[in-house]
Formats: C-alpha cells, sequence, structure tokens
C-alpha cells in the first residue's frame, strides 16, 4: 500500500511550484490585506473571469458550514452534482484537504485524483478559493487540530436532486484501489513534517 499512498495521494500545497491540475479546477490565489487592524480578503469578484462568469458561472448563493477536526465531508461517500454545479470553497478558519476525482469520459484528465491542502495554518500563502468543476466527485477532510469553517459560493440554487453521494467503492482510483480518507490523512501529517 506505501506505493499507492505515494502514488495516489500526493498532496498540493501553496509552497509546490507545479502541480498536474484535474481539468477546469481553478486555485484563485486570494490577496491577504492586513494592517494593525486585521485583514481583508475578497473572495468573490465579478472581473475574476476564471472563477466567475454571469452565464456560465454566476453566484447564486454564498453558505457556510463548519466541521470539527478530522471529520470528512463524507466519510466514505463522494459528492456529486449530476446537474453540472460548480462549487467555489474558500476556508476561512482551520485547514482542509480538498479532493477532487476526475470521471469525466471526455475529460483529459480523466482518473486523475488532486488533494488541496488549503487553511489558516499556511498564512497568506495558503488563501485560496478552489474552483471544483462540473461532474467531478470532490470531499474535503478537515486537517487541522481546530474546526474548519468553509464558505460556498456555488453556481446553482441549492436543489436536492443535485446533492448526490457515490460511495467510493462505486469509482475506483486507476490502480485499482478505493479512495480513503485515512490514506489522505496519513498523507497529510506525513507531508505536513516535512514542510
Amino acid at each position: 500500500m506505501a506505493k499507492t499512498l505515494n502514488s495516489q495521494y500526493r498532496i498540493y500545497s501553496p509552497r509546490e511550484k507545479r502541480y498536474p491540475l484535474v481539468h477546469d479546477v481553478v486555485l484563485k490565489k486570494l490577496i491577504v490585506n492586513a494592517d494593525s487592524r486585521g485583514t481583508l480578503v475578497e473572495m468573490l469578484k465579478t472581473t475574476w473571469t476564471d472563477v466567475y462568469d454571469e452565464k456560465k458561472l454566476p453566484f447564486t448563493q454564498v453558505y457556510y458550514s463548519m466541521t470539527i477536526p478530522g471529520v470528512a465531508r463524507d466519510q466514505d461517500r463522494w459528492h456529486f452534482h449530476p446537474g453540472g454545479q460548480v462549487d467555489r470553497y474558500v476556508v476561512i478558519f482551520g485547514d482542509v484537504v480538498f479532493a477532487v476525482y476526475d470521471i469525466r469520459e471526455k475529460s483529459p484528465t480523466k482518473d486523475r485524483l488532486n488533494l488541496f491542502w488549503v487553511g489558516e495554518s499556511l498564512g497568506p500563502d495558503g488563501q485560496y478559493e478552489v474552483l471544483v468543476p462540473p461532474r467531478t466527485l470532490h470531499g474535503f477532510l478537515v486537517v487541522s487540530e481546530k474546526p474548519a469553517t468553509l464558505l460556498n459560493f456555488p453556481n446553482k440554487l441549492y436543489d436536492p436532486d443535485e446533492e448526490l453521494r457515490l460511495p467510493f467503492a462505486q469509482y475506483p482510483l486507476p490502480d485499482g484501489s478505493i479512495f480513503s480518507w485515512q490514506f489522505v490523512d496519513k498523507a497529510f501529517h506525513s507531508y505536513a513534517k516535512k514542510t
């Protein structure tokens, strides 16, 4: 399993120079404006054409979620939006590892798994908006010792028929193994010790 752990569960952090992204994933670097009073961070603007488009990537709603340390959303299932919803996540407290797995038949990156470490412990360099492309499998794991708070700016209004949970076993990784948050957690802690 060590080979699988190393090859399938490679974690990206802002310190990486290159990382092969799933097609249409966007990691939008956020600028942290800090002074003696605190910080201000812009998270979504109509002029950011890589994450906003009035027709293709509109803004429809915003919500936040708080998840306790060590918890994955979801533990044994992927999130999947069959109707093409795009999620735009920002972590404002805590740290998470996002997972995006490309199962789109016509995608040039079909079967690619991306893992992104983002959050406040990385300081200003770790502040990103993560755009999850339509019809990709995705989820996240809280890796900080405190709860993580995420904002999402989806391009569609909430629709329960657009919120599917698909078992990891239904979509094996290219080597035939089943995705596991336990392996992500091990890979993260191994990676974090080195940085």
